[in-house]
């Protein structure tokens, strides 16, 4: 195993892994209609706050707002739930963030693309 690998970073990872989960399976939410996918988790290295990056995948602009609002709200839920399921003294406060990266790489595909069919002509 490799040594350089922090305590932060190896949490940051059962983070990820654990509030996916917790939404996943745990949470009855009805607003949480789209599939998402949590990208990155960045706790502070004392462990009282996390930003968490969500992707949400959806066509439809409304429905992916919806989906990402509602697991805003069920932060405190999903931190409950946290904290049942991880060993540890202290769960961070979670607060989350829309991760635009994914469409943003989409975008950027379809544009060089584009680009790229002028050029041929």
């Amino acid at each position: 195993m490799n040594q350089n690998i922090s305590r932060t970073d190896r949490l940051n990872a059962e983070f990820q892994r654990e509030i996916y989960e917790v939404i996943q399976r745990k949470l009855k939410n009805p607003f949480i209609t789209e599939m998402f996918s949590i990208t990155k988790v960045d706790a502070s290295k004392d462990l009282k706050h996390a930003k968490v990056f969500i992707s949400v995948y959806s066509v439809n602009e409304q429905k992916k707002q919806t989906t990402f609002n509602a697991i805003c709200d069920d932060a405190k839920k999903i931190r409950h739930e946290l904290a049942k399921s991880m060993r540890l003294r202290t769960v961070p406060e979670i607060s989350f963030v829309l991760d635009e990266t994914m469409a943003y790489g989409d975008k950027m595909d379809k544009l060089f693309i584009k680009i790229n069919e002028g050029k041929n002509d």
